[in-house]
């Protein structure tokens, strides 16, 4: 590989990067872009909460479409895999490359339909801090796992399993993805 092929690459890595956290902020603060000043502090906090709920859902569906395009593309010229612990080691290892550059640093089962990816260093907290102590940095960085999650599951679908994936963060960079499969 030149010089000149790697260059490009390391620029749109780090601009995508930076987009991801600006289309996250964006989806947050469009919520609360028409909320009336003379609303009562209760009825503000409720539209808080579900501005942050409909953000969530808008980086949740944008992430499944998204998940659902990389998988098409990169299963195209594969057999169709045999069960479900394939595809979820197709998901862990060559589908984790294709979005973050490495793969899932750790996959753990109860063999009953529910997986968790661990991924120590994620890509997506790379760029990201906050002050503050690290439980409210967790917190923080909640919001922007939205997209992931939706890609995760647009990918299982497109590999037709119907799936429920939730994020934790413990301590940044780490997360967890837990994978439920619905039967």
């Amino acid at each position: 590989m030149s010089a000149a092929a790697s260059g490009p690459a390391l620029v749109a890595d780090s601009c995508f990067d930076l987009m991801m956290m600006e289309i996250v902020d964006l989806m947050h603060r469009s919520g609360s872009v028409g909320a009336d000043d003379n609303t009562a502090d209760s009825s503000n906090s409720s539209s808080s909460n579900s501005d942050k709920e409909a953000a969530y859902f808008k980086l949740e569906t944008l992430g499944y479409r998204v998940g659902m395009a990389i998988a098409e593309r990169a299963t195209k010229d594969r057999p169709r895999f045999a069960d479900n612990l394939e595809i979820v080691k197709f998901i862990c290892k060559d589908f984790w490359i294709a979005v973050f550059r490495k793969q899932v640093d750790n996959l753990k089962t109860n063999h009953r339909g529910v997986y968790v990816l661990t991924d120590n260093n994620f890509r997506w907290f790379s760029r990201m801090s906050a002050d503050g102590p690290p439980s409210e940095t967790s917190k923080l960085a909640f919001a922007h796992l939205a997209f992931p999650c939706g890609l995760i599951r647009g990918a299982l679908a497109n590999l037709g399993v119907v799936s429920v994936v939730i994020a934790e963060v413990s301590n940044i960079p780490q997360c967890t993805f837990q994978i439920k499969f619905r039967l």
